[in-house]
């Protein structure tokens, strides 16, 4: 299927200022990955791949250089996000993905974006936001561009999947309500109801932003976080990268210092309830920065259990280092897959010991297991093309199946159903690739929701060579819905 090619040529002279401008200190600096899968995208469309014979690839959008995506909670939607579009994928059915409506919008790096609804005087709206790093320009919208202004975000209305357009943005500084950290990555604390969003945050500190307008969102404050703290390896100012909130009313934030628990049953006022030991923050399990994180059956969490999926006390966490010291074009010293235990939930005891909310190193959740796929395991090309190989984003199956994405080393199905001994499942690769993202299609109702938790065999990847690819994965017959 084609995509629209008509790409403003300012946004494009934009675009290209963005990728030679230099890095603040963000969590992942995206140049050296953006512009290598640049020119292998050059080298042509038909670009092999090597897979296990228990996964397919079954269809692709090659045309979109694809760097997020994300799924609409209501309604056969996907979203995606490149260098130059905000693109609506109609998955009514999932395994043929057709390209709805294009947004021209130049905008680095929106590494995760976030989809967000309300309903607003009886009428739903669909919205996602653009996070912005570096650079944001679209020619819908001239008088507004950002070039290294410091942190926003974009409120980019899809309501019509035909039409999405540029809604509103939050103020650029010094002006009041703008956002005074990091906006890498901008997650909904509840994307049925999206009134407030978190921000991935630096120098121990995150942003909310209040969404209660959608035409004039702002900063309303910021509250500490010993995850976007220093880390012992890297960061010395401390950067976040990731929030996930979990279906227990938990929000779990990652970065540099580790990862910790907040309770947003009162998303103005976050309380902390946990973090991660000292290894959380250096190395040999935190190299970099831990990058983002999941747990699975929330739900179901027991205090001092065995450390279970089933038992909701494991963290699923990713660590992404691809460029820090230098040797990790060496698989074996990229970013790693990892496996935490969560013993306990104590917001009381631990709050006891970090006082301030910047506390450092006084968590219970500890490491479990950590692997490299590509070093670890093989399979697919053991030796990517694009050299870097680092763990990124990922998302869970209820039956305890990853689908990961690991930059140069593809797309890896683990199975972490022992979260004490993580195992490969699956290697689906192609020669030349840069799997930013990967996702498991949800399972909806008949209403066209998705249920929470539940997932398909079927898997996209956000593929900065190879654009949006889709998989079918053959599980087990005990864990396939």
């Amino acid at each position: 299927m084609k995509r629209p090619t008509v790409v403003a040529t300012s946004v494009l002279s934009l675009l290209g200022l963005a990728l030679v401008a230099p890095s603040p200190a963000l969590a992942h600096d995206g140049h050296a990955l953006t512009a290598q899968a640049a020119s292998l995208r050059t080298a042509g469309p038909a670009l092999p791949s090597v897979t296990s014979d228990n996964v397919k690839l079954i269809a692709g959008i090659p045309e979109t250089a694809a760097i997020s995506m994300e799924f609409a909670r209501t309604g056969p939607f996907a979203y995606v996000s490149s260098t130059d579009t905000i693109s609506v994928l109609d998955l009514t059915d999932p395994k043929d993905p057709v390209l709805r409506g294009s947004l021209v919008n130049a905008l680095f790096e929106n590494e995760s974006m976030t989809y967000g609804e309300r309903v607003i005087d009886g009428t739903l709206t669909r919205f996602v936001i653009g996070a912005i790093d570096l650079l944001q320009a679209a020619p819908s919208d001239p008088t507004h561009v950002n070039l290294s202004s410091g942190p926003e975000v974009i409120i980019v209305d899809v309501t019509d999947p035909d039409a999405p357009f540029i809604r509103s943005r939050t103020p650029q500084k010094p002006a009041a309500g703008a956002a005074t950290t990091s906006t890498h990555t901008v997650q909904c604390v509840d994307q049925a109801d999206c009134r407030y969003a978190y921000t991935a945050g630096t120098g121990s500190l995150f942003s909310i932003l209040d969404l209660t307008d959608l035409d004039a969102p702002k900063q309303l404050k910021t509250i500490p976080s010993p995850a976007s703290g220093p880390g012992k390896d890297g960061f010395a100012r401390g950067a976040g990268h990731y929030w996930d909130f979990d279906t227990a009313g938990l929000g779990w934030h990652t970065g540099s210092g580790g990862a910790a628990a907040f309770d947003v049953s009162d998303p103005v006022n976050p309380r902390i309830v946990a973090a991660t030991n000292p290894l959380g923050r250096g190395k040999p399990i935190n190299d970099f920065i831990l990058h983002n994180s999941m747990r699975p059956n929330a739900g179901a969490f027991k205090a001092g259990a065995a450390p279970a999926l089933a038992n909701g006390n494991v963290l699923l966490v990713t660590e992404e280092d691809y460029a820090d010291e230098g040797d990790e074009l060496e698989c074996s010293k990229a970013g790693s897959f990892q496996t935490w235990y969560v013993p306990d939930l104590d917001g009381a005891a631990y709050r006891a010991k970090n006082k301030d909310g910047k506390t450092q190193d006084v968590g219970t959740i500890a490491s479990l297991d950590q692997v490299t796929p590509a070093a670890d395991f093989g399979g697919g090309g053991d030796l990517p093309l694009t050299t870097f190989c680092s763990a990124h984003r990922f998302d869970v199956h209820q039956g305890g199946f990853v689908a990961l994405g690991s930059d140069g080393a593809g797309l890896r199905i683990l199975d972490v159903r022992d979260p004490r001994e993580i195992k490969q499942f699956a290697s689906p690769m192609g020669v030349a690739t840069q799997v930013w993202d990967a996702y498991w299609v949800p399972v909806r109702d008949s209403k066209g929701v998705a249920v929470p938790g539940q997932k398909t065999s079927i898997v996209y990847t956000a593929d900065a060579v190879r654009g949006i690819e889709v998989y079918e994965v053959t599980l087990p017959e005990a864990v396939t819905p």
